[in-house]
């Protein structure tokens, strides 16, 4: 069947994405490709979730709904040649994250209005193909009948049309009494474009070799990867020296003179993304550039259907892919991230979820995920960016880390280059849950540059409610005894003030400095064994045994916010200073919580150490006085400061100014002056 118009004569057909299959797929990363099918039920089963509750609603009916089960278990395998066997009377469904063609997506961002799916099939069997609407609806599309022990060619085109607002196209494989077996399939476009991007791609890394040598002996192992493959930029900046891994020599083989490896001192991520981006551009032969962390585990399918996107999209576009938890594989964190404009904070896209787990619930299954995303940015976990866009607006702001990528996301958007988070494009990736880079010296560069961009793309008059959270986040920091991190969160308040001219200074220099004031306070102070602290010890029991518990209402948040500032002006218990109250997990800790302490021992949320927190009322009164004083500052100060960042903003990204940078600009200024350890 066809529904797809006279193809252009200047047009010619491109194969878009590819069906994968793994035969060497670990258990808990197999639902994100391939699921069994056990049965089909109705639209008010408890599986069918917000879909099958809006149509309970109005009266209406789904077409059809299955239930899938997780991986294959007993309902086909895949081979060593990578083929997938669907065992007899049993249906599999391709209907997963990386298989599932996401037409919405296609429909949005570019002039084609038809896809094809083609397969390679033999066996007896059917060949069912679905669709779905934003609602998460699923509706049949086609079918076709297989009854051939020969390989067999099976090709549909399939209609864009009814896409604009979100859904997908996918297949199912069902057998009958004998096996049907997939041996490959492809989702191919008619398009003028017709020349395959070149890419370059730019790993930043600090100390984790074993990690970033692994992804460039996938890299080089890829032979489709090659064909688009321009360079391998590897900024590395640490100590623990990639070249010195005992597999860097292999990969270094495998990708010859593709490899480009830079070693340069610690300037965070938006150096070494700057870096790469700058080593791309200068080579002058990349269409491209692929930001990749060094902590990921990029499913390399992906890369090439984003630059196929790329290519193929109606104007340029910056393609991001999304994040999987490397921990728990089947998570998805991210979908897509947007900015709240008011609070001035990220955070995920509307309508979608953090932690969607695909083994319990399937993309068929979750309504939400068929509508599509519209984003503001993409985290440079994996980002691509077209090099005609960093010529036109820069490189990375000099932030060091935090904010980088959505600061240059919100500003290709203002050049007019949107971003596109493009499903079936992922890596895996150590999940947020692991990390509280809010707590020790990435606190500073959060605050620093949570505000200066603010300053350079908020919508509102003095950053809408942006000055507000950054106070109520330092009266929080000083009711949870956390006296280091509030003071380098002063210490950024007081950065951003002096304006941008000091930013690619503070590139090499804050870093030691931010690290260097954290000890002079005893939270900042971290030691990797409980038992170096003394026992937990109190001399009198809470009264009546009462526990914090929990903050479920806006009068309870105020309530203990009150409590807690007041408390903080008194004099802490006997024995708090030589015995903490209480040991505490990080996940248990809670501003609330240890407001009503005078000292506990709290662990990092990673788990490898802990610090004694010490309630001070001297240290308290001396913040929160600096505290008001500055955020009344950032207040008044907001549209002159605004006008200052935004007109050095080209120049701070420029490329001639990073490499001033890069080549050691930053030696030549003297250390900037680090506040008094207490008073004014």
């Amino acid at each position: 069947m066809s529904t797809s118009p006279t193809a252009s004569p200047d047009t010619a057909r491109r194969v878009v994405q590819r069906t994968i299959l793994r035969p060497d797929q670990e258990l808990d990363v197999r639902t994100l490709y391939v699921h069994g099918v056990s049965r089909f039920f109705a639209s008010d089963d408890e599986g069918t979730g917000q879909a099958g509750a809006d149509e309970k609603k109005d009266g209406r009916k789904k077409t059809e709904e299955t239930e899938v089960v997780e991986g294959l278990q007993g309902f086909g395998s895949i081979t060593d040649d990578g083929e997938l066997v669907v065992e007899p009377t049993k249906r599999v469904t391709l209907g997963t994250y990386f298989n599932a063609f996401p037409a919405s997506y296609w429909r949005r961002w570019t002039d084609v209005d038809s896809v094809r799916l083609r397969l390679r099939v033999r066996g007896t069997g059917n060949v069912v193909i679905y669709r779905s609407t934003a609602r998460g609806h699923v509706v049949r599309a086609g079918s076709e009948v297989v009854t051939s022990e020969e390989p067999r060619e099976v090709e549909v085109d399939l209609t864009l049309q009814p896409f604009i607002d979100g859904g997908w196209y996918w297949y199912d494989l069902e057998a009958e009494d004998g096996r049907l077996v997939l041996e490959e399939a492809s989702w191919s476009v008619e398009t003028d474009r017709q020349e395959r991007g070149r890419v370059s791609v730019g790993i930043t890394t600090f100390n984790r070799p074993d990690f970033c040598v692994d992804q460039l002996l996938r890299l080089g192992e890829s032979a489709e990867v090659a064909e688009i493959l321009d360079e391998v930029v590897v900024v590395d900046q640490g100590n623990q020296r990639v070249r010195e891994h005992a597999d860097f020599a292999r990969a270094a083989e495998l990708l010859g003179d593709r490899l480009n490896l830079v070693e340069q001192p610690n300037l965070g991520g938006s150096g070494g993304f700057s870096r790469a981006m700058s080593e791309a551009v200068s080579r002058g032969t990349s269409d491209y550039v692929l930001l990749l962390d060094d902590d990921v585990v990029c499913e390399l399918q992906g890369l090439v259907r984003a630059v196929t996107f790329a290519d193929v999209a109606r104007e340029p576009v910056l393609v991001g892919g999304q994040m999987f938890s490397l921990y728990d594989r089947s998570v998805m964190h991210a979908f897509g991230e947007t900015m709240a404009p008011w609070r001035w904070f990220w955070g995920p896209a509307p309508a979608t979820k953090h932690g969607h787990n695909f083994a319990r619930r399937s993309l068929r299954s979750t309504s939400w995920l068929h509508r599509r995303v519209d984003v503001d940015y993409n985290g440079w976990w994996m980002c691509l960016i077209p090099t005609r866009v960093i010529r036109e607006i820069g490189l990375s702001m000099p932030m060091f880390i935090k904010w980088d990528d959505a600061e240059f996301g919100l500003r290709a958007r203002a050049a007019g280059y949107p971003t596109v988070t493009l499903p079936g494009s992922a890596v895996w990736h150590v999940p947020w849950t692991e990390k509280d880079d809010t707590l020790d010296w990435q606190a500073y560069f959060h605050e620093r540059n949570r505000i200066v961009t603010g300053l350079l793309h908020s919508p509102y008059d003095r950053g809408g409610r942006l000055v507000l959270e950054s106070l109520e986040n330092h009266a929080k920091r000083m009711v949870s005894m956390q006296y280091s991190t509030g003071e380098v969160i002063l210490l950024a308040l007081q950065d951003v003030l002096a304006g941008p001219e000091r930013m690619h200074r503070d590139m090499s220099l804050r870093l030691q400095e931010v690290r260097e004031l954290r000890t002079r306070y005893p939270d900042g102070q971290m030691k990797t064994d409980l038992a170096a602290f003394p026992p937990p010890k109190m001399k009198r029991p809470p009264k009546r045994g009462r526990d914090t518990g929990s903050v479920s209402s806006r009068l309870g948040v105020l309530t203990k916010a009150a409590r807690g500032m007041v408390r903080q002006l008194s004099s802490p218990r006997e024995l708090a200073s030589e015995h903490p109250e209480a040991l505490m997990p990080h996940v248990d800790q809670r501003w609330w919580r240890l407001a009503s302490m005078d000292s506990a021992v709290v662990s990092t949320a990673d788990g490898g150490s802990a610090s004694w927190y010490q309630r001070d009322p001297q240290e308290f009164r001396q913040q929160m006085r600096r505290s008001a004083s500055l955020h009344a500052e950032l207040l008044r100060e907001w549209p002159e400061l605004a006008r200052r960042y935004r007109e050095a903003a080209a120049e701070l990204t420029s490329p001639e100014l990073w490499k001033q940078t890069f080549e050691g600009l930053e030696d030549q200024v003297g250390p900037g002056a680090l506040p008094p350890r207490t008073g004014d």
